[in-house]
């Protein structure tokens, strides 16, 4: 099943409302936002305030991209701010488990992210504990998204 999930950090910034309003027209299934830390990967992005701002202008779900050191320590923060979807990497070096069941504990869906190097096998043990797989390709641009818990 096909999705269209465009992603914010693609939109014009001074622009944003007239920006997520455009993708709702045009038949948006998700809206994905990158939150990068500048040390898990090092671009820095917005912070829980800018998307608490973005939930309160769209109709949209939205998928957290959580691209940081310390996914756990955020998941309140982002939790709060409207996040329908939180996605970490599986490549943190924080406990997995814990990562999904502190998101699952938000009453918010769990998705895992894997990086272009990292084999699709570490997944098997968290299949049945998750709802969205983010396949990230060389460029973080172009990226493939499953939903593992049928939620489509």
């Amino acid at each position: 099943m096909k999705k269209i999930v465009p992603s914010i950090l693609s939109a014009d910034f001074m622009n944003l409302e007239a920006e997520i309003a455009e993708v709702e027209r045009f038949g948006a299934d998700l809206l994905h936002v990158d939150i990068m830390d500048g040390h898990f990967v090092p671009n820095l992005t917005i912070g829980p305030d800018i998307v608490r701002q973005i939930k309160a202008k769209t109709k949209l779900l939205l998928d957290v991209h959580l691209m940081i050191e310390d996914p756990l320590k955020y998941i309140p923060v982002f939790a709060s701010a409207g996040s329908d979807f939180l996605t970490f990497h599986v490549e943190v070096k924080s406990d997995i488990q814990g990562i999904i069941k502190e998101i699952k504990s938000k009453g918010i869906k769990a998705g895992i992210s894997l990086k272009p190097q990292t084999p699709v096998s570490v997944l098997k043990s968290y299949l049945k504990e998750i709802d969205l797989i983010s396949n990230e390709c060389k460029s973080w641009i172009w990226r493939s998204i499953f939903y593992a818990g049928g939620y489509f």
